[in-house]
């Protein structure tokens, strides 16, 4: 199973990295309507992510900002999780910044890749807690598969965000 798992993760960052190798500076914090989830800078120059414990009604549109943010999150934590480390409270992961926040997203995958690559299909019985908690009863194997499903659908939230604002820029 480990050999599909490791081919998912593959498509799914090659979809990833299309649209993020796409972005400019200003894609990440354009805002596609009144109601959005964003990143904010504040007064001491730390970027930091919108959010709420419980989703909000109706659910705010997140910016690529946002999703970047987002995906540094999760795969962080997820990581962590594998490490042995508790996850990271929303509060505790900023976001770094446009050009950056695509170099870390990198960084992660490729230490996901690497994780990816040291596994066996035994590794993948071992229980996991994150993101379910720890009486889930959930395997690493549903993390990973969560997280390549997690990783397509935030790709394919900023690629057509992306295009989104590209089709209204040379609207007219």
């Amino acid at each position: 199973m480990i050999a599909e798992v490791r081919r998912q993760f593959g498509l799914a960052w090659a979809l990833a990295d299309l649209h993020l190798s796409a972005l400019s500076d200003e894609d990440h914090l354009w805002e596609p309507g009144p109601l959005v989830w964003t990143v904010h800078e504040d007064a001491s120059g730390q970027w930091r992510p919108d959010f709420a414990d419980v989703e909000p009604d109706p659910v705010p549109v997140p910016t690529i900002g946002w999703l970047t943010w987002h995906m540094i999150f999760w795969w962080s934590n997820a990581l962590a999780h594998v490490d042995g480390r508790p996850p990271a409270p929303h509060s505790e992961i900023d976001w770094p910044g446009p050009a950056a926040a695509v170099h870390r997203i990198r960084v992660l995958s490729a230490r996901w890749s690497g994780l990816l690559d040291s596994l066996t299909d035994t590794d993948l019985l071992v229980p996991a807690a994150f993101p379910w908690g720890p009486d889930s009863g959930r395997s690493l194997a549903d993390m990973v598969l969560w997280l390549n499903v997690e990783l397509t659908k935030n790709a394919a939230e900023i690629g057509q965000l992306r295009m989104l604002r590209a089709a209204l820029r040379t609207d007219g």
